[in-house]
């Protein structure tokens, strides 16, 4: 497999941010067999139970509750898993535009959960990263 970069200043170079089409809700069960697995975006084992992300449109047909509607957000520079900094730059970016972000870590990607309210200030965020990064 290819490794990932681990240059800061690279990875923030070529951040290449891409808003994913839909949205996207979290929801927390004891029993994720009751999604097929080609549904789920992410997955996440917690002590409380299991924490799955699907489409909204999912959730609705399945009359699932939720209480956060996200936009997901994919950077697309392949970093490095023990690459240092990245979340804690584009993190602190969004939250001094009073942007909350959930991230999950890919093996190639990060992911990036905003509010949908905030995906279009989110993605002007991430893409003026990589060009003050020049």
């Amino acid at each position: 497999m290819p490794q990932g970069e681990t240059n800061l200043s690279q990875i923030l170079r070529t951040l290449s941010p891409d808003l994913n089409p839909g949205e996207y809700i979290f929801h927390s069960t004891n029993d994720p067999s009751q999604f097929d697995a080609k549904d789920i975006i992410g997955l996440f084992k917690e002590k409380e139970g299991v924490t799955v992300i699907i489409s909204k449109e999912l959730a609705d047909r399945k009359k699932i509750s939720y209480q956060f509607i996200a936009s997901w957000i994919t950077l697309n520079v392949h970093s490095s898993l023990d690459a240092v900094g990245l979340t804690a730059v584009f993190s602190n970016a969004l939250a001094k535009e009073n942007i909350s972000s959930n991230v999950i870590a890919g093996y190639y990607h990060d992911h990036i959960f905003v509010a949908t309210k905030d995906a279009n200030k989110a993605m002007k965020v991430l893409r003026n990263l990589g060009e003050g990064s020049n």
